[in-house]
C-alpha cells in the first residue's frame, strides 16, 4: 500500500482545507516546494498535488508553484484541480507530472477521460469526491446527483490507472477514514482505488491495511502528518514502504 502525502495549493501556499471549506484553510508551508523536497526527504515514494483555486476555477491557479515542485523534486506526482481539457492534460504530462487526476470532468465528459487513458496509459486517474455517497465537482461546492459508485462503474473499462476516493465529511478532521465507503467503491470495480479523508493517526492505517481489500492500493495523508500526530517514517514502516 502506498501512502501519498498531500500538498494542497491555495493562492501559492500549502494549506489544508476542512471538510473541503474554501475558507476554512490552514496554511502549513509557504513554500510547496520546500515543502515537497521534505515529503521526499523523508522516505514517501509519490506526492499527491491538488490545485485548489484551479478546481474552483475550472484551470490551473497555480501552475508555477506546481512547476516549482517538479523541478525540485524526482518523486512521481499525481496531479488534480482544474484540468478540465484535453490540452491541459498533455501540458501537465509534458511538464513531467506522472499521473493527472480528473474530477469534475469525468462527470461532465466522460468520454474525454476515456480518450485520454487509451492515449496515456497508466497515467490518466478519475478523482471521486463524495458528500453523503454523491459526487461534488467544481472544487467540491455543487452535488453532481451521481453515486459514487455508479461514476466508479462507469469507468471500469475505461483503462484508467487508479480512483482517488475521497470522502470530503471526513477530509482534514481526523476522525478516520470511511473505510466501509471506500471499500464498497473497490468493490464495484477491477480498478485500484486509493482512500482520502480523514487518516488521524497511525491506527487509521492500521485499520485500512487491516481491512486487507485487494483493492485499495493506497491513502493520501495531510494535516496528521503537518501536525504532527502521524510520524512519517513508522507510517512507512506500517504501508511496507520503508527502505
Amino acid at each position: 500500500m502506498i501512502l501519498y502525502p498531500a500538498i494542497d495549493l491555495k493562492n501559492g501556499q500549502c494549506v489544508r482545507l476542512l471538510r473541503g471549506d474554501m475558507n476554512a484553510a490552514t496554511v502549513f508551508s509557504d513554500s510547496p516546494a520546500a515543502q515537497a523536497k521534505t515529503f521526499a526527504g523523508l522516505g514517501f515514494r509519490w506526492l499527491h498535488v491538488v490545485d485548489l483555486d484551479g478546481a474552483v476555477s475550472g484551470r490551473s491557479a497555480n501552475a508555477t508553484v506546481v512547476s516549482e515542485i517538479l523541478k525540485n523534486v524526482s518523486l512521481p506526482v499525481q496531479l488534480g484541480g482544474g484540468i478540465r481539457d484535453r490540452a491541459a492534460i498533455e501540458h501537465w504530462l509534458e511538464a513531467g507530472v506522472a499521473r493527472v487526476i480528473l474530477g469534475t470532468i469525468a462527470v461532465r465528459d466522460p468520454q474525454l477521460v476515456r480518450d485520454a487513458a487509451r492515449a496515456f496509459p497508466g497515467k490518466i486517474a478519475v478523482g471521486i469526491d463524495a458528500k453523503g455517497g454523491h459526487v461534488a465537482v467544481e472544487g467540491w461546492v455543487s452535488d453532481s446527483g451521481v453515486a459514487a459508485r455508479e461514476l466508479a462503474r462507469r469507468f471500469e473499462d475505461a483503462g484508467v490507472a487508479c480512483i482517488v476516493y475521497t470522502d470530503i465529511s471526513r477530509d482534514g478532521t481526523g476522525t478516520g477514514l470511511n473505510i466501509d465507503e471506500t471499500a464498497g467503491v473497490a468493490d464495484a470495480v477491477s480498478v485500484p482505488v486509493i482512500a482520502s479523508g480523514g487518516i488521524g493517526s497511525l491506527d487509521d492505517l492500521r485499520a485500512l491495511k487491516a481491512r486487507a481489500h485487494p483493492n485499495i492500493a493506497g491513502a493520501i495523508c495531510g494535516r496528521a502528518l503537518y501536525e504532527g500526530r502521524i510520524d512519517a517514517r513508522a507510517a512507512l514502516a506500517l504501508t511496507g514502504e520503508a527502505a
